[in-house]
Parts: C-alpha cells; sequence; structure tokens
C-alpha cells in the first residue's frame, strides 16, 4: 500500500495548543523545561547528535561532558555510588528487579505504589507481596508492616525477599513515608530497599545514603525539567556489578541497560536543566509553604485535601463535594469543572473529575496559586447563585 498526500497530511508539525495558562498537573509540573533545556531541544534533536560523539558507551562521552555529569555530578546530587540515565523511572525499575530478583521470587511493594511498579515485576515474572495502607483519609502507609510482609515471605518460600521498594511520595497523595525506618526494617531482615522517587528527584532534597536507600529512582521528564522520556537510577556500590553487569559478548555494554539508554535530547536536555534542579532543590521548604496555604484555601470552600496532615509534598489529592454536587445539575455534568477551569486558563484537572482530583503547586508561585483558589472561590459561587 502506498500512502496517498491526503493520508500524510495529517502529519507534519502539530501545535500542542495555549501553552500560557497555569499549569496545575502533577505529572507536568515538574518536567516544564527550563529555557537553557528548549534551547537544546533544538541543538541536539537530531536522533544522532550524541552517537556522533560516542566511543561504544554512552556515559563515558566525555565531550559533552556526559561522563562528568553520569558519574559525578549525579552520584553527588543524589549522594549515592553509582548512576545510570535510563528511559524513564519504570525502567529504573525494571532494572534492579529484573537484576536482583529470579523469576519467582517475592520483592514487597507498598499498596500506593505506581502500576508501573507492579508491571516491571510482572515483566520480571516476579511475585509480590503487598504493604497495606491506613485508608482514608490519610493513606498512610503501614511502615512496621514492612517486617510483617518480609516475615509472610519467609514463611511461605523459606527465604527473604529478593528487594523491597517504597515509593517516595507515592503518587496519588504525595504522602512521604518513614523510609529511613523502611530502610532499618528491611536490612535487619538483609533486604535492599529501592525508593521510588520519581516525584521527589529533582524537586526536593534527596540523600539515598542518608536515607538508607540502597536504589534510588529519578523521572527526568516528571520531576527534572527533561525531555522525555528519560530517567536516573541511583545504585550502592555492593551491587553495582549486579544491575550493571557486563556483557561477555560485547565487553563494554551493561547488559540490563541494552548497552545503550537515553542519549540525544533526552539526555543534553537534562543536563542543560541540571543547574537549575540543583538550585530549586535549595528552595523546597518554600514549595511546601505553597502547598500548605493552598491546601487551606480549598478547605476553607469545604474541598478536602487527602493525605498527610500537614502536607509535605506539592502533590496532593482532594475530595470537593461541592462540586460534585454542582454537576448533578449543571450544563455538561461532570465536564463542566474542566470547562471553566479552562476558560479560566487553568490546565491539570482531568476532564471529567469533580469529586475527586488530584494537582500538584510546583512551581506554580504564590501569585498564581492565589488565582487558582479564587478561580475556584467563583466558580462555587456562580453556580451556587444559580441554583
Amino acid at each position: 500500500m502506498v500512502l496517498d498526500d491526503s493520508a500524510l497530511s495529517k502529519f507534519g508539525f502539530i501545535p500542542r495548543g495555549p501553552k500560557d495558562a497555569i499549569n496545575i498537573d502533577p505529572l507536568q509540573t515538574g518536567g516544564i523545561l527550563t529555557e537553557e533545556a528548549r534551547k537544546s531541544l533544538v541543538e541536539w534533536g537530531d536522533g544522532y547528535s550524541v552517537c556522533d560523539f560516542c566511543g561504544g558507551v554512552l556515559d563515558l562521552i566525555k565531550k559533552p561532558p556526559i561522563e562528568e555529569f553520569i558519574h559525578n555530578a549525579l552520584p553527588e546530587f543524589l549522594n549515592t555510588d553509582v548512576v545510570r540515565v535510563t528511559h524513564g523511572a519504570r525502567e529504573s525499575k525494571f532494572i534492579v528487579m529484573h537484576s536482583m530478583a529470579q523469576e519467582g521470587d517475592y520483592i514487597i511493594l507498598d499498596e500506593l505504589a505506581h502500576y508501573s511498579s507492579y508491571v516491571a515485576a510482572q515483566r520480571a515474572r516476579l511475585n509480590v507481596k503487598k504493604v497495606p495502607h491506613s485508608g482514608a483519609p490519610e493513606y498512610k502507609t503501614d511502615v512496621e508492616a514492612y517486617a510483617t510482609a518480609i516475615e509472610e515471605v519467609i514463611t511461605e518460600t523459606g527465604k527473604a525477599p529478593a528487594l523491597a521498594q517504597i515509593t517516595y511520595p507515592d503518587g496519588n497523595y504525595g504522602n512521604l513515608a518513614d523510609v529511613q525506618r523502611i530502610s532499618k526494617i528491611c536490612h535487619d531482615y538483609d533486604v535492599p530497599l529501592m525508593v521510588n522517587g520519581a516525584y521527589s528527584v529533582g524537586r526536593m532534597p534527596i540523600d539515598a545514603k542518608k536515607m538508607g536507600a540502597d536504589f534510588i529512582v529519578g523521572s527526568g521528564h516528571k520531576s527534572m525539567a527533561s525531555s522525555g522520556p528519560i530517567g536516573v537510577l541511583g545504585a550502592k556500590e555492593d551491587y553495582a556489578d549486579i544491575v550493571f553487569r557486563k556483557s561477555p559478548t560485547h565487553k563494554v555494554k551493561e547488559v540490563e541497560l541494552l548497552g545503550c539508554t537515553a542519549r540525544g535530547a533526552t539526555i543534553m536536555t537534562m543536563m542543560a536543566s541540571f543547574p537549575d534542579v540543583v538550585r530549586r532543590t535549595r528552595n523546597w521548604d518554600n514549595e511546601v509553604a505553597d502547598a500548605r496555604w493552598f491546601s487551606s484555601k480549598l478547605e476553607d470552600m469545604g474541598i478536602i485535601q487527602m493525605g498527610d496532615k500537614p502536607h509535605n509534598h506539592d502533590l496532593m489529592f482532594f475530595e470537593a463535594p461541592v462540586f460534585y454536587e454542582i454537576s448533578q445539575t449543571a450544563k455538561k455534568g461532570r465536564y463542566f469543572l474542566y470547562r471553566e477551569l479552562k476558560a479560566k486558563n487553568i490546565h491539570g484537572i482531568k476532564s471529567g473529575l469533580t469529586k475527586y482530583f488530584k494537582l500538584s503547586t510546583f512551581q506554580v508561585g504564590r501569585e498564581n496559586l492565589q488565582y487558582v483558589a479564587d478561580s475556584f472561590e467563583e466558580i462555587i459561587a456562580k453556580y451556587q447563585k444559580a441554583e
């Protein structure tokens, strides 16, 4: 079959849409490119751009300074021994699971883990034992239940789990579990701990060694102002030879990374944004203050923040009975809120959500957050007046 011009006309440059909206989407706020990264996206966008400089190992490219970035800057930033870039947080998790466990082994996941953690385990043909949470309204991971879960695996299989993971913070409620306590419990059983920091690495200060993390996972396109997909994976030296083992036939290639990972625009935008990313983690206390301030504004309107209180992260989950009630009679029903926010140039709450939604205040700023809070209040007043 030969594609004719009419079929091809659907493709080519496709504009994304308005770019000046106030963005409160938790998937996007930490991944917005810096100006330096936007320049790098164009400069290094060609498919072969970085490969031109490669002598066979991506992380040993000296110019551009990828070797310096991966082997010095990122380990210092995360305070871990060894780092590689990957194609995303989920790929990082799979790499660890696949290398640290054998088919049929158990690993421990918090019940609030992202679906990709479960899929990664399934792809590696592993079994999962879950650590429960407290349920509404706090949804706190039961830290002490890590010991229970490990004991259950030992009882059922005769050996400890190959790995445990904590999601820090979880991607629904933005809760930050006591990772140091979890690490202590896991290490008492000689179980290595992986911290999934997809929503923390690049937003807030992270110290893998202080946490007691054997592995630390980050997402460039969620939280490090990078053009994705790209992630980072940090590991303790104890496990580096396992996770980053070399091919017996292609001596310089690391098997779990399939020899090469994120290159071109992805790695170059991550490097371009890195100075700003490091600096913004120093402003984390102000980001938390903005999140708490915004949460209190919404709670004054009867919109209830779920999860940790006081909250310690920009990602938050809300129950909004007032919007749900309006949706029962409003024109366009449950789509009314999305349309009202769009008219006010606010992006980030998914179309069709009124009763429950999550958002992020990261990098939005107090002035814009005031505008968003005022907009919520105006929407409520508009529909209550019409009743």
